[in-house]
């Protein structure tokens, strides 16, 4: 690969001072999205996707796979943080439609924490020793994080739990696959740390991370837009039965044309009224309707989540997570 960043012609700036409301109809949304994504496409040597499963990154590999086609490009490698403490049901969607939709997967393990979980039989919430860590993850707890104590528990959302099975398994994969952009589907809207986001947004520094970018389409999208998004673009244009001019399910049962959950790419778990995916262990549904039905405006998006990581949002993103 050349000398990264010096064969790049982006703009970094693009999207400052800018809200969902600077794109006022859902058409304009999906053509800056179509745009930012052909941008990553043809600026890095070797970019890849950021799918957990959810509505959000699986809208933006939509985007991908459509620019993809359409432009004559590789698809990108697909990088799926696995955590440890996914929903069954989340793990076997994605391996349906990586299957489904023919996509190198390459699963992001912090395999050194996952290991001791193995071997010790722990359950979330138990602890682990430091010491009993790689030299690796012990520089990450003691000198990065400036963590103290003896033993962390085994928890994703939480200050240690966050970083090292997400943000070293993520810094760890950009580094082993030599990935220069990473494409990924984080919001203006939802949380106040993503709000300043710009549509490329660079991670240099290499004390912190692996050099590279974040190139990021769906900013300019609020929760409902995805939904809209979802409905009358990506499940129409890739499930053959489904209504061509769109239809919005009312509840679990409601699909049309005899179609079942296994043949949508929209997860079952939103059916049951969950608004964000993070993990079995510390995430609640919303209520029992639909996500695209609930309160979207007067209601939180991640009031199911964990406070504590989302406290923690600002000082995590600067580590390197999403």
């Amino acid at each position: 690969m050349s000398e990264f960043p010096d064969y790049l012609d982006v703009d970094y700036t693009d999207g400052e001072g800018e809200t969902p409301a600077t794109y006022p109809s859902i058409e304009h949304k999906i053509e800056k999205a179509l745009e930012v994504t052909q941008k990553g496409l043809e600026q890095y040597e070797n970019p890849a996707v950021m799918w957990t499963g959810g509505k959000d990154s699986t809208l933006t590999l939509y985007f991908v796979k459509e620019v993809a086609e359409k432009h004559g490009y590789d698809l990108p490698t697909t990088v799926f943080i696995d955590h440890f403490q996914h929903f069954d049901e989340l793990m076997e969607f994605v391996e349906h439609w990586a299957d489904e939709w023919d996509l190198e997967v390459v699963y992001a393990r912090n395999s050194d924490v996952g290991d001791y979980v193995d071997e010790h039989d722990l359950t979330p919430g138990d602890d682990i020793p430091v010491d009993a860590l790689s030299e690796h993850n012990q520089h990450h707890i003691r000198n990065i994080l400036e963590y103290e104590e003896d033993e962390f528990p085994f928890l994703l959302d939480t200050y240690v739990g966050n970083h090292l099975l997400k943000t070293v398994a993520l810094n760890d994969t950009l580094e082993s696959e030599d990935i220069d952009g990473i494409i990924s589907g984080i919001r203006w809207d939802e949380q106040e740390a993503r709000a300043d986001e710009t549509f490329f947004s660079p991670r240099h520094d290499p004390d912190i991370y692996p050099p590279h970018d974040r190139i990021q389409p769906i900013l300019q999208f609020a929760e409902a837009d995805v939904w809209e998004a979802f409905w009358h673009f990506v499940v129409p244009e890739t499930v053959d039965e489904f209504p061509d001019e769109g239809y919005v399910p009312q509840d679990y049962d409601d699909l049309p044309n005899g179609l079942t959950h296994e043949d949508i790419p929209v997860s079952p778990k939103y059916f049951e009224g969950f608004r964000s995916l993070g993990s079995e262990v510390s995430t609640e549904k919303a209520e029992q309707d639909p996500a695209w039905l609930q309160d979207l405006e007067n209601t939180t998006e991640r009031a199911g989540r964990a406070q504590d990581k989302e406290d923690l949002m600002e000082r995590l993103r600067d580590l390197g997570y999403m």
